[in-house]
């Protein structure tokens, strides 16, 4: 789906923002699509990576369904290449031959089996297998599934039209807000564009967006652009939109940098609540109270977390139930 053919046998994909020109027999940017006689095929259609009944707090998502589980499945491949992956051994890899198989039917199947609300394509870059995605969305929502984009954003408008019927949820990441950032962690040239499309999943598809920013030391921990992305957030996807601040280990071509310091999160906590958002969660660091979500306005827990283990003592709907102030909950 979402290509072009052009002359001389190549092809062009609008499925991501790279808009990979792919020559007879070449391969594009995520190494899942291939150029054949002038017709762009996907090589990853069911091929699973990855699969369990995860938390929907594992995401993360806090304010959606929480408590619930999601059937969660990653592929292979990627669309971005970071040096810091923590998902490298399945995303900068090629498909294996002893991968498996799974069909969006049995896709469902299994999601019940597990007593599992919701699927999530997390793991690896969602819109890597975005028609097998999009087949399961569709059988997701027919069963009373929520569905979830756990997603770098770098999906086109195109693509994220094409799903936005049947897509529930747009877990993103904002890696940083400069041009530099992007380019050191993963030669991406247009970062801006996943901005775009996390304003219209969420304006013009209704989705439930949370934002995560991994902060990683002496790349992405700096005032400007902490700042930068907390105000953006505020601005563009409204002051109640969750955003996490989450731990950076020391991974994948990343193994020379310290992981960050909790001290360093809790900084990022508080230019966080500086510049207006209510809510703000720092992540890989099980026990911490910035886990817990509090009511904005009379300060009382409504969601205790310590880790994945989720209680919501305080929400009624949407609404803390001590005080009816809106807290930007989908259940």
């Amino acid at each position: 789906m979402l290509y072009e053919t052009l002359p001389g046998g190549r092809v062009r994909c609008h499925v991501c923002q790279w808009r990979c020109l792919v020559n007879p027999d070449k391969l594009g940017v995520c190494r899942m699509r291939i150029n054949r006689d002038g017709k762009l095929f996907t090589m990853n259609y069911a091929e699973v990576s990855s699969m369990a009944p995860d938390h929907v707090e594992k995401k993360p998502l806090f304010h959606f369904f929480p408590g619930t589980h999601a059937f969660s499945l990653g592929t292979w491949g990627c669309n971005f290449h970071c040096k810091g992956c923590q998902n490298w051994e399945i995303s900068c890899v090629d498909i294996p031959r002893d991968s498996k198989q799974l069909l969006p039917e049995k896709e469902i199947e299994l999601a019940k089996r597990y007593d599992c609300q919701g699927i999530a394509w997390t793991y690896n870059e969602p819109t890597i297998w975005f028609e097998y995605t999009l087949d399961s969305a569709k059988l997701a929502k027919k069963n009373n599934l929520y569905t979830v984009y756990v997603t770098n954003g770098y999906a086109t408008s195109e693509a994220l039209d094409t799903i936005g019927p049947w897509l529930d949820a747009w877990r993103v990441d904002v890696k940083g807000f400069t041009d530099g950032f992007y380019r050191q962690l993963a030669k991406i040239p247009h970062w801006q564009g996943i901005l775009d499309v996390t304003r219209q999943a969420k304006e013009k598809w209704h989705m439930h967006v949370e934002v995560v920013t991994n902060i990683i030391p002496t790349m992405n921990d700096d005032e400007d652009q902490l700042k930068n992305i907390a105000t953006w957030i505020r601005d563009n996807l409204g002051e109640l939109t969750p955003w996490h601040v989450t731990r950076f280990h020391p991974l994948h071509e990343f193994t020379h940098l310290l992981a960050t310091p909790v001290s360093t999160l809790e900084r990022v906590y508080k230019i966080g609540k500086k510049a207006g958002l209510k809510f703000v969660y720092l992540g890989n660091v099980p026990g911490h109270q910035y886990e817990n979500t509090l009511c904005y306005s009379c300060g009382k827990t409504v969601v205790r977390r310590i880790g994945y283990d989720t209680e919501a003592v305080g929400l009624d709907g949407s609404r803390c139930k001590f005080c009816g102030a809106e807290l930007n909950f989908r259940a």
